[in-house]
C-alpha cells in the first residue's frame, strides 16, 4: 500500500499509460463539441490498428472538419517492405478503425483516398459533414479495443463458416477479396511457402538487423516495436531476443515453427486486390482491419505470416495457389488462441501534426 500513498515510479506510471490507450471511455466523446474535437477523439481508435513490426507508421492532422492521414516514412522498413506496401496497408487499417468509430458516434464522415497527387504521403482525407444516427455494428466497434495479434498456436477447433463468410463480406465492402485456405493439402502448400520465406529472409543479415531493431521491451520509451512477450519469452529478455535475431541465422528453426503454426491453424486467409498500387494497398488495409474486427467480435484471433508476400519470388506462387489472378497483399491465420496483453501504442499527441 506504500506505493498507493507515495505514487508509482515514473517509468511504471508511463507503462500503465501506454496500456490505458487501449481503454477508451465512449462517454468521453465530445458529442457537443466542434468537428475538430470529434475528429481528434477518433484518432484514439485509429492508432489501435496493427502494423508491420508494430512500427505504427501513421501521422494525422486535423484542420476544422477535415482530418488528414499521412504515411510516416521515417518508420519505413526498407528491407522487408522496400516499396512501402505494408506501410500503406497499415495506414489503411488505421483509417478503417477511424471510420468504424465515426459511424458508431453518429458522425457523417466521408473518406477520400489519395486526395492530392502532389503529396504522396497524404493517403486519405476524412471530412465530417454533419451528425446522423449511429449505424455501425456495435460488435465491430467494440472489437477495436479487443483485437490482438497472437503469435502462438491456436486450438484445432474449426472456425465456423459463418465467421469466415462475415469476414469475407467485410473485405468485399472495401473492394478487396479474402480467400480462405481450409483444406489440409492446400494449407500444407501455403505453409511450405511460408517456411521457404523464413529461410530466405533469415539468411539475409540486413533482414535480421532490421527485424532486431524493432524488438524491444514493452517498457521502452519509444512505445512501439515488438516485445519478446509476443513470442513467448519474458518481456525483460527482449534485448536478448534481438541480439539472437541479429547475430544468428535461425531460418531453419523459424521455418519449422511457422510451418507448424500454419498447418495447425484452423484457417488461413489471404487478402487480395485487382491492382497493386497505393490505392489497392489502402483498400487491402481497410479490408483486413474490418475483417479482423469481425473475427475478433466472434471471439477468435489472428496473426500474420506474410513471408510469401514479402519475398518477391514467392508472391506469384502464392497467387497461383489461390487461383484468382489477383495480387496477394496480406496472409493471416485465424483460430482461438490464448489471451495476450495488447501491444504498446504511441500516444495520440505523438502522431498528431500541427495544423
Amino acid at each position: 500500500m506504500a506505493a498507493a500513498r507515495h505514487g508509482f515510479p515514473c517509468h511504471i506510471r508511463s507503462y500503465h499509460r501506454r496500456m490505458d490507450l487501449w481503454t477508451i471511455d465512449e462517454h468521453d466523446y465530445p458529442s457537443g463539441g466542434t468537428p475538430e474535437a470529434q475528429l481528434r477523439f477518433l484518432v484514439r481508435y485509429a492508432i489501435l490498428a496493427p502494423s508491420g513490426h508494430n512500427t505504427q507508421p501513421w501521422l494525422f492532422r486535423v484542420r476544422g472538419d477535415r482530418l488528414e492521414l499521412f504515411a510516416d516514412r521515417t518508420r519505413a522498413l526498407p528491407v522487408v517492405d522496400p516499396v512501402d506496401r505494408a506501410m500503406v496497408i497499415s495506414c489503411g487499417a488505421a483509417l478503417a478503425n477511424l471510420m468504424v468509430a465515426a459511424e458508431r458516434f453518429g458522425m457523417d464522415a466521408t473518406a477520400t483516398l489519395l486526395p492530392d497527387a502532389r503529396e504522396p504521403d497524404l493517403l486519405a482525407a476524412v471530412r465530417s459533414t454533419g451528425a446522423r444516427r449511429a449505424t455501425s455494428d456495435p460488435a465491430l466497434f467494440s472489437a477495436i479495443t479487443k483485437r490482438r495479434t497472437t503469435r502462438r498456436a491456436f486450438e484445432p477447433t474449426p472456425v465456423p463458416e459463418a465467421v469466415l463468410d462475415s469476414a469475407s463480406a467485410q473485405a468485399a465492402s472495401c473492394g478487396a477479396g479474402l480467400h480462405w485456405i481450409i483444406e489440409p493439402e492446400r494449407k500444407h502448400r501455403a505453409a511450405e511457402l511460408i517456411a521457404e520465406g523464413d529461410r530466405l529472409q533469415c539468411a539475409d543479415p540486413s533482414f535480421r538487423r532490421e527485424l532486431a531493431s524493432w524488438v524491444r521491451s514493452r517498457r521502452a520509451a519509444g512505445r512501439d516495436g515488438m516485445s519478446g512477450y509476443a513470442f513467448g519469452m519474458p518481456d525483460l529478455l527482449s534485448p536478448v531476443g534481438a541480439l539472437i535475431i541479429r547475430t544468428f541465422d535461425m531460418g531453419t528453426v523459424q521455418a519449422a515453427k511457422d510451418q507448424a503454426l500454419a498447418e495447425g491453424s484452423p484457417a488461413i486467409g489471404v487478402f487480395t486486390t485487382r491492382g497493386d498500387g497505393a490505392a489497392d494497398w489502402l483498400a487491402a488495409g481497410q479490408a483486413m482491419q474490418r475483417a479482423l474486427l469481425s473475427i475478433t467480435a466472434a471471439g477468435l484471433t489472428s496473426s500474420y505470416l506474410n513471408q510469401p508476400i514479402e519475398v518477391p519470388a514467392l508472391r506469384p506462387r502464392l497467387a497461383m495457389l489461390l487461383g484468382t489472378g489477383e495480387s496477394p497483399q496480406i496472409l493471416i491465420r485465424v483460430g482461438r488462441g490464448p489471451e495476450l496483453l495488447p501491444a504498446v501504442r504511441r500516444a495520440v499527441e505523438d502522431v498528431m501534426l500541427s495544423a
